[in-house]
């Protein structure tokens, strides 16, 4: 391919006025220009992840969300509170490209040879601006599938498999030596189970349906327990004090749940302890919330002790402190096993105008566990 003139370029954005109006659109960009390093992706598979919501919702109320465009030109709109609007003060007024991670071919290229050497080649890419049908990117920012590896399967090479070892090399690091993960039957807490059980580290799945703990097991979970069951927190502490878990990734973020878990954790500290301390144990527990699917308050109870500490965790600040043989370690392992223990399953594959759609985006919007929306920009 020699020229992009012909090409329509075409990409959904998100706009949060001043005014308090969530806007999403589709509109016709031009396929931007290439630098020598740069090459030009198809995009054929990006998906819909949580932290893609956050950016292309924002903080609007969407049960006031309506379609304001045409079948053509699919739009929407929706109110943005003024507490949400005061949290998005640095985007208001900017019409900004959606999509993390995505997929596609490589169909022109810059004049350097390392880009020429793309040209055709199936890509996994991370750089941004993902939910349009054609993206730029620096040589850097993609990553080359192997040999008969599909769009949808290259699709989610980054966020989800990058996360899930995060998470068991955030442990390593800080002398942990098994975890406890919350929404474990969501994709990622799937894969984070393949690694642990490839892996032998001891990991306490936390659901909240009882056919999420039957997925769970069916695929080899040892320790699942439901946060809505009468007996959940015995049935935690038993697990935690099984495994040795001191370290949690909580994806809830509100409410009482990651409080829940340092308290078992501490309980289970104590059962082996050969003396009484008026402060707790003195083993350190850690949880990391680095998600948000409840939007209240973080709440800690009694019976926490002394030792404990709770923190944000996000995947692209861990990337940066592992370095670059870091990054290069973890991303060989996600394409060896890119096909067994980080593949990721789909609930749909839908066009950009569907995305756009509000009974669709009523759905990818619940957010439930184990549902995975995969946008197919050339559909």
């Amino acid at each position: 391919m020699t020229g992009t003139d012909t090409l329509r370029n075409r990409q959904i954005r998100s706009k949060i006025s001043a005014s308090g109006q969530l806007d999403l659109t589709i509109t016709d960009a031009p396929v931007p220009e290439l630098g020598p390093e740069d090459v030009l992706v198809r995009v054929e598979a990006t998906p819909i992840n949580p932290s893609d919501l956050g950016l292309l919702l924002g903080a609007a109320d969407m049960s006031t969300a309506r379609a304001t465009g045409t079948k053509d030109q699919p739009a929407i709109c929706a109110d943005v509170p003024p507490a949400g609007l005061r949290a998005m003060t640095a985007r208001l007024d900017k019409s900004l490209a959606v999509g993390n991670e995505g997929a596609g071919t490589v169909v022109k290229t810059g004049s350097a040879e390392a880009a020429r050497a793309l040209l055709g080649q199936r890509v996994s890419v991370l750089g941004g601006e993902m939910y349009t049908q054609y993206r730029a990117l620096n040589i850097a920012q993609c990553m080359v599938m192997p040999e008969g590896v599909n769009a949808a399967e290259a699709a989610s090479c980054y966020v989800n498999p990058l996360t899930s070892l995060g998470m068991t090399e955030t442990m390593r690091r800080e002398g942990h030596t098994a975890l406890v993960h919350t929404a474990a039957a969501s994709n990622l807490g799937q894969m984070l189970n393949r690694i642990c059980l490839k892996d032998g580290i001891g990991l306490v799945n936390i659901v909240r349906k009882p056919e999420q703990e039957t997925l769970l097991r069916e695929l080899g979970a040892t320790h699942v327990v439901n946060s809505t069951s009468p007996d959940f927190l015995p049935k935690l502490i038993d697990a935690i004090a099984e495994t040795g878990a001191t370290l949690g990734f909580d994806a809830t973020g509100g409410g009482p749940l990651a409080g829940q878990i340092i308290v078992a954790m501490e309980a289970a500290a104590n059962r082996n302890a050969t003396e009484y301390s008026r402060y707790g144990s003195s083993t350190h527990k850690q949880v990391y919330i680095y998600g948000r699917l409840d939007l209240s308050p973080t709440v800690l109870g009694p019976g926490v002790g002394f030792a404990w500490g709770v923190g944000g965790w996000l995947l692209t600040p861990f990337l940066q402190t592992i370095g670059s043989e870091g990054r290069a370690r973890l991303r060989q392992r996600v394409l060896d096993e890119l096909t067994t223990t980080f593949a990721s399953h789909y609930t749909a594959e839908i066009s950009l105008s569907d995305v756009l759609d509000l009974d669709i985006l009523a759905a990818y919007n619940r957010r439930a566990t184990g549902e995975k929306y995969l946008i197919n920009p050339q559909k």
